[in-house]
């Protein structure tokens, strides 16, 4: 029998691991630069934190039973554990709160052919008690630096905006709703023609699937429509949001208020980052605003304004792969220590001790088995490997040979 990861899931070999720490490292420190924190919130969750008051479908989560017969599932996003975290554990900090993850995350898919990926790696942050302009356009340029310094070359942001989208859509029948607003999501043309609307109406659909391109054009575009004063609010202050990004960012902006994301907490602005090549397109992160998620956990119900995104580390691990910008290789050891009989193995590790205890990072491997000098310098340079030390065992110093 071949034994295999079970269908969904994978594993990471050292050259894997290295690239994507690479990535990591660099995400990571533009965190730091802008403030943030790490947070570290539960892989298990209680089934209703989870599922958010149904903004996350019971579907996409991989379920599992606890012995106190307790519905437990598999996180499938970082958002609403962090938001539970902050009013259950965090009472009583000042806000804004600043917090960023590295983890895993775990995604039912409806189909298992081809061993369909259920678990993912992700980095991310979430500015909690941030809400206005300023904390939009923060968690934006802070994206675009986080792209930038993995040496991103070609991508591009698309904004929406879910308060404009979800009010534009209240127009329509409540029992058809889920309906347009499935096939708004994924610009699907001929549901809309089919459905039982009025001509008024399916123009109206229309018009919110063409709602995507040039945000100028765009806003014009939207600025037509019959807005009552919250939407009209709403759109000025994406407008506004336009503008400042223009003022600040080198990045390309694609306005889309038929863009919204399967999972349904988003209040205000929604977007998506796409990385381009010349072979393909990648979604390789998304976010929004989540200004009454909080309050869904919060003692006194209390809604907090927050925002965040998430990026996808594998999507964009596959990205880069094509840049030669990743590593390679994996890091090589810097010294090979060779007890050169077993009177000398108490001497060899105590080198090798010497050798790690450096300031700096050394990679210090020591020759488990007796072989030929020819084997062991074939073994060091295939590895990479810097210096050999041969140590004997009468206590004198070590014979250093540099393959370098």
């Amino acid at each position: 029998m071949v034994y295999q990861p079970p269908a969904g899931a994978r594993d990471l070999l050292p050259l894997d691991v290295t690239q994507k720490t690479w990535i990591e490292e660099r995400i990571q420190q533009v965190f730091h630069r802008w403030g943030y924190h790490k947070i570290i919130t539960s892989t298990l969750e209680r089934m209703d934190t989870l599922m958010a008051k149904g903004a996350i479908g019971r579907s996409a989560v991989i379920q599992l039973q606890s012995d106190e017969n307790e519905e437990l599932g598999l996180r499938p996003e970082l958002t609403a554990s962090i938001a539970r975290t902050a009013v259950t554990r965090m009472a009583g900090v000042n806000y804004p709160q600043r917090l960023y993850y590295n983890a895993n995350v775990f995604q039912r898919s409806g189909e298992l052919r081809h061993n369909r990926q259920q678990e993912f790696y992700q980095a991310g942050v979430e500015l909690l008690g941030g809400g206005g302009l300023l904390a939009d356009a923060e968690i934006l340029l802070l994206l675009a630096d986080c792209l930038e310094a993995v040496g991103l070359k070609s991508w591009h942001l698309i904004l929406g905006e879910a308060g404009i989208t979800g009010s534009l859509l209240s127009a329509f029948p409540e029992d058809l709703q889920p309906e347009v607003r499935s096939a708004i999501a994924n610009l699907d043309r001929i549901t809309i023609d089919n459905l039982p609307l009025s001509d008024e109406l399916r123009e109206r659909a229309r018009i919110l699937l063409d709602l995507r391109g040039d945000p100028k054009e765009v806003l014009q575009q939207v600025s037509k429509l019959d807005l009552d004063e919250p939407q009209q609010l709403a759109v000025n202050n994406l407008q506004s949001l336009v503008d400042l990004l223009g003022s600040q960012g080198n990045f390309s902006l694609i306005l889309d208020l038929s863009l919204i994301q399967t999972i349904d907490y988003y209040t205000g602005i929604v977007f998506q980052v796409i990385g381009n090549t010349e072979f393909q397109s990648q979604v390789l992160g998304r976010g929004g605003r989540y200004d009454r998620l909080m309050g869904l956990y919060h003692p006194q119900k209390e809604d907090i304004p927050g925002i965040g995104f998430s990026v996808f580390i594998e999507d964009l691990h596959q990205l880069l792969l094509s840049s030669q910008q990743l590593p390679q290789n994996i890091p090589p050891s810097h010294w090979l220590v060779v007890p050169q009989s077993p009177q000398a193995y108490a001497a060899a590790l105590a080198y090798a001790e010497k050798l790690r205890s450096s300031t700096h990072l050394v990679r210090v491997e020591i020759q488990l088995e007796e072989k030929d000098a020819e084997y062991i310098r074939e073994y060091a340079n295939s590895h990479d490997i810097a210096q050999i030390a041969w140590v004997k065992s009468d206590g004198s110093s070590p014979t250093i040979e540099s393959l370098k």
